[in-house]
């Protein structure tokens, strides 16, 4: 994707000519919107068609889609759409006439890159509402298939997922009798999933029968099975897997028949040494209200859990994410996303994601500006909190080492400069203070302030460890 730089056409014209682009920027909002689940199954594979007369067009695969959109979705969708024309915009879904055009790259797919493989560990009301007021499609079609872009050379690897990116590479290698079962937990969209369907791939290209689904999924097999007098076919397919991959498990807690089905479905594999991979949103120790024979099982094998990415690796799936789209970025904006997105990577991509298509359809410079507002404009209320003077001078003098009434005092020694300056910037940068109000927090003349926000914000560019020290405080101002 290529930034354009301004040519002075208006912001308008350029939007209605590039429906496509309309719909990368509002699936970027949609994705921070919408949990996991409802996200793949309904935005998976759709465009933007057209933009005629206030009416934007979505084209989706199937008439179920578009009809499941227009119910649940058509005002979360249209408020996004709206957002990103600046104006009112009402929304239509339609089948395209042609699968292709819906494979060639820019479907919501697309805002999904290797670092971060997560579905949404909750689920909602609108997918199992939908699920039950659709006739049921046949009870043995094919399970989801796994994810292209979910690979391990697309695994962005850190402190925080190292041990489990290992064990899944065990797995991988040697299916069956490294580590079985394997279970990965961790919250919401920091990798798990991509790691499984990692797995997966490269299973398949030993020629291993994969058969990968999710615990809702399963569910809803399992109950039209009894339904329909076609539990032995249930059975076989899932007990004639080479391996098998099931996703939120933590779904099955409530359900006591079918977690009888999964047991016997799972003895049968693990008895034959088939490789079992279990993704959960906590821990095995923590899935007790399943049942006694489920939770040891799982116990039995190797839990590894994936954390929040630490700013390095923050910083290595932005650069991986930015090159993989063929856009340059510079340093300062993928900071600027990577000091402020913390708690998970389906949330940094998504900002990344919309920063870029802000860009292009606003025919902006992408700087450190535009990221400011993007993120501003879409984050939620509780990721946007505003840190006060105290906490800022608390976060500084407890990072740095300093007194906070030498932060306020006369002492010169090249630390204490330098925790008061950093002081000075993140209080212009972060608490929004204007020089006279930080002068006069911290006992400081105008001209210092102004020298000291000056010095930081130069320093900065050429001091990695500077850098880092200002990165450090903000995350500890972001998460209290």
């Amino acid at each position: 994707m290529q930034l354009r730089r301004p040519t002075g056409r208006s912001s308008v014209s350029s939007r209605a000519q590039q429906p496509s682009q309309i719909w990368d920027a509002a699936l970027g909002e949609l994705q921070l919107q919408v949990d996991r689940t409802a996200f793949e199954t309904w935005f998976k594979k759709t465009d933007g068609v057209a933009l005629n007369d206030g009416e934007f067009v979505v084209g989706t695969e199937t008439a179920f889609i578009s009809e499941m959109l227009t119910k649940r979705m058509s005002q979360i969708v249209e408020r996004a759409v709206g957002h990103v024309l600046g104006e009112p915009t009402s929304v239509r879904f339609q089948v395209l006439t042609h699968a292709d055009n819906l494979a060639n790259g820019q479907s919501a797919n697309d805002n999904d890159t290797g670092a971060d493989g997560d579905r949404d560990d909750s689920q909602t009301a609108s997918i199992a509402d939908a699920a039950s007021s659709h006739p049921a499609p046949a009870a043995f079609a094919p399970a989801p298939s796994l994810n292209a872009r979910y690979t391990f050379d697309r695994f962005v690897v850190g402190k925080s997922n190292e041990l489990a990116h290992a064990a899944a590479r065990a797995v991988a290698d040697n299916p069956g009798n490294a580590y079985n079962p394997l279970m990965l937990y961790s919250e919401v969209g920091l990798g798990k999933t991509h790691l499984m369907h990692a797995i997966g791939h490269q299973a398949l290209g030993k020629g291993i029968d994969v058969r990968y689904t999710t615990a809702e999924d399963f569910t809803n097999e399992y109950i039209r099975a009894i339904h329909e007098g076609t539990t032995e076919e249930f059975r076989l397919r899932y007990r004639s897997a080479g391996m098998l991959l099931l996703d939120d498990i933590q779904f099955l807690i409530g359900k006591e028949q079918t977690q009888e089905g999964f047991f016997h479905t799972f003895n049968s594999l693990y008895m034959s040494n088939v490789q079992i991979v279990i993704t959960s949103d906590r821990p095995a120790h923590s899935l007790k209200i399943l049942s006694e024979r489920i939770s040891s099982r799982l116990s039995s094998g190797l839990s590894a859990d994936i954390q929040p990415p630490d700013y390095e690796t923050r910083m290595a799936i932005l650069i991986a994410k930015s090159r993989q789209m063929s856009v340059e970025v510079s340093d300062e904006v993928l900071e600027l996303l990577g000091a402020r997105i913390y708690r998970n990577i389906r949330e940094l991509e998504g900002s990344l994601n919309r920063v870029i298509a802000y860009a292009d359809l606003m025919q902006r410079p992408l700087d450190k500006e535009l990221a400011r507002q993007v993120i501003a404009d879409t984050q939620d209320e509780s990721a946007r909190h505003q840190p006060s003077e105290r906490e800022v001078i608390n976060a500084v003098s407890e990072h740095f080492g300093v007194a906070i009434e030498d932060l306020r005092g006369s002492k010169r020694d090249k630390k204490t400069a330098l925790a008061r300056q950093v002081t000075m910037y993140i209080l212009r940068e972060d608490a929004n203070m204007n020089a006279t109000a930080i002068a006069h927090a911290l006992h400081k003349k105008h001209p210092t302030v102004l020298h000291g926000c000056k010095t930081i914000e130069t320093q900065q560019n050429v001091n990695q460890k500077l850098r880092r020290d200002i990165l450090s405080v903000r995350e500890a101002l972001a998460t209290g």
